[in-house]
């Protein structure tokens, strides 16, 4: 009683500074607008306003330089060309659509440089930057800037930057990032083939001259790069990489075919079986577990690397008894424990969908797990304890039925295969199949699809469920983290008679599950020591997140969701509210929300004790009931080091 009252007292004390904090300052909030700017605060609160550059220059410009450029290094970090997480974190969930009107944005703004930080470099130096940058040298093989980003070096159409305007640090940065090989284009790579040939001092000399120099107003980048005198060096540079955008297969539609790459979409297989920037379904995919890691396998139609030798019945027996094609076990990261209640017709349609997919010959690589878990004996004693194949299902159930709703939940949807809790070993506790659990790999909570605890699902209704299912966003929320991914490849494709299935089967007024306990015992609440009350979190409140949420945690309808009521804000245990508050991030970029606002990152702007503040402020106010967080949850959620 004596910690429920602290606590109570806690919470009223921090609501009534944010009160009379937030109430003398309602009136300076800036009115919402609904404008791509809005939407891209994300992007904006590094980049600086209108994408000018940040404050301490490691974020570059963006503001006029060549949309094609832009929207290059947006796919090239988020298909793993390009190395920066906080990047690559708000990319996942973006289509090459809403990338392409985002470089088109930014492209746009015709915004003056500031100048530049005066030079203290000698002479010489610069003379030998000037030469490097304006003329090359042949005899190391060096292309003067100028062959590629314009006589000006302001950028040449349709997709070179300009190298004016960009911090000394930033260029050293990018050189040695080509250099080392963290930084990617498609073939030809001509820049990491000019850093790799660029001594360290010549590095110096010509950032130092490219820094230097002032900026012409408008910096718009030519409409073609300048004739190259004989004398200089060549290289041929840039071509457009790869958009992901697939060629239309040549296979005659078929009422099967058409099946298999619907049950194939929305059962997410894409997902786990498509590396970083790999081709479609070639495998190669890392997936982090408690005893190793496991590698997702090529399911392209290669006659070797792939599973193009298989049959159906060996497709088949993957899928309803979780064995390869050569008898093998398979580990259940691949989830043939729900796969198992499948229909044999909806396994046959998948394989013939796979069949129409480009061969590739991404060779399969071996797991990496401790010992026992290695062993195929281990793998059988699991099995015998935890996995029994399920009965044959002769055909799916008929669309719109709560049947097929239970189907798709627990077959090809694999729902619980986060949203539960799991033992030692791994396997699911089925008394409690969608009571909520730790997403394995992550710092993110699947939260339980049952109960009404705060931070369940249990309060929504179907019409919301679906449409968080189907667009990614919801009046309680937006898809984040590994749910986010769920919605994007998976759930948005849902047929509308499916997603009310689904909807109908998981809610508690479901006749089907009234009978059944659920509660959030895979995430029990863990009780912290609050941070003192302060006046620190309403501060920091106002400052970051109230012009978009609200002075009252209200929202705005269709763009921030609402933090008064939230059930990730009132979750038992804080780690979604934390993760979205560190990483930020974009609701899923999906055909019913295609241009979603953005959540800014704060992990590089707040450290620990101001994050607790914050999120204690959040989780205690407009009738929020959560318990505050403390400096030590926000240390074991947030990333080890700036990504």
């Amino acid at each position: 009683m004596e910690t429920l009252s602290a606590t109570r007292w806690l919470q009223t004390l921090l609501s009534a500074l944010a009160l009379s904090i937030l109430t003398t300052t309602a009136s300076l909030a800036a009115p919402f607008e609904n404008t791509l700017a809005q939407r891209l605060q994300a992007c904006t609160a590094c980049h600086g306003d209108q994408g000018r550059a940040g404050p301490d220059g490691y974020y570059p410009r963006l503001a006029g330089k060549p949309a094609g450029y832009l929207y290059n290094q947006l796919v090239n970090f988020r298909e793993g060309r390009r190395h920066y997480g906080l990047m690559t974190g708000l990319l996942d969930t973006m289509d090459d659509s809403y990338l392409q009107e985002i470089a088109q944005y930014f492209s746009s703004l015709e915004l003056p440089h500031p100048k530049p930080v005066p030079s203290t470099a000698s002479a010489a130096l610069l003379s030998r930057g000037q030469q490097l940058a304006t003329r090359g040298d042949a005899a190391k093989g060096l292309p003067a800037c100028t062959q590629c980003h314009g006589s000006l070096l302001t950028g040449v159409l349709p997709q070179t930057p300009g190298l004016l305007g960009l911090p000394r640090d930033y260029l050293n940065a990018q050189l040695g990032g080509w250099k080392a090989g963290q930084r990617h284009a498609s073939a030809p790579d001509c820049m990491a083939d000019i850093a790799r040939k660029l001594s360290d001092a010549d590095a110096n000399a010509v950032t130092h001259w490219l820094s230097s120099q002032v900026v012409p107003f408008p910096a718009k980048p030519a409409s073609s790069p300048p004739p190259r005198p004989s004398a200089q060096a060549s290289v041929e540079c840039g071509k457009p990489i790869n958009t992901g955008q697939t060629t239309t297969s040549s296979v005659p539609p078929s009422a099967q075919l058409t099946q298999g790459a619907y049950l194939a979409r929305i059962g997410n297989c894409a997902a786990c079986h498509t590396a970083r920037g790999g081709a479609p379904f070639a495998g190669g995919k890392r997936l982090d577990t408690d005893f190793g890691q496991l590698v997702s396998s090529n399911l392209t139609p290669h006659p070797s690397r792939g599973i193009g030798a298989w049959s159906p019945d060996d497709f088949w027996q993957a899928m309803h008894d979780g064995k390869s094609r050569d008898g093998r076990l398979l580990y259940p990261a691949f989830p043939y424990t729900h796969y198992t209640q499948v229909s044999r017709a909806d396994s046959d349609a998948i394989l013939v969908y796979l069949r129409t997919l480009a061969p590739s010959g991404q060779v399969n690589t071996a797991h990496d797990l401790r010992w026992p878990y290695n062993t195929q004996w281990a793998l059988s004693v699991w099995r015998w304890l935890y996995f029994k194949p399920a009965p044959a299902v002769p055909t799916s159930p008929a669309p719109g039925d709560l049947a097929r709703g239970s189907y798709l939940v627990n077959g090809l949807g694999h729902c619980s295969a986060c949203h539960a809790p799991r033992n030692r070993l791994g396997a699911i506790d089925e008394a409690h199949a969608a009571g909520g659990g730790e997403v394995a790999g992550s710092r993110w909570l699947a939260p339980s699809l049952q109960s009404k605890t705060p931070g369940s699902l249990g309060h929504w209704s179907q019409e919301d469920l679906v449409q968080y299912l189907t667009q990614g966003q919801s009046k309680h929320g937006n898809a984040h983290g590994p749910m986010a991914e769920v919605v994007l490849g998976g759930t948005q494709y849902l047929e509308p008679a499916d997603a009310q299935a689904m909807a109908r089967y998981l809610l508690p007024e479901s006749p089907a599950r009234s009978a059944t306990r659920y509660g959030d015992i895979g995430i029990p609440p863990v009780t912290m020591p609050a941070t003192a009350p302060t006046a620190l979190g309403p501060r920091l409140y106002e400052k970051h997140c109230a012009s978009c949420h609200g002075q009252n945690g209200q929202g705005v309808a269709g763009a921030y969701p609402p933090l008064a009521g939230s059930a990730t804000v009132n979750a038992l245990r804080p780690n979604n509210l934390i993760q979205i508050t560190v990483l930020g991030g974009f609701a899923p970029a999906t055909a019913g929300n295609p241009r979603p606002f953005g959540m800014p990152p704060f992990q590089l702007q707040l450290n620990n004790q101001e994050l607790a503040a914050l999120v204690s402020f959040v989780r205690v106010s407009w009738g929020n009931t959560a318990a505050p967080v403390s400096e030590f949850d926000i240390n074991k959620l947030r990333p080890a080091a700036a990504p």
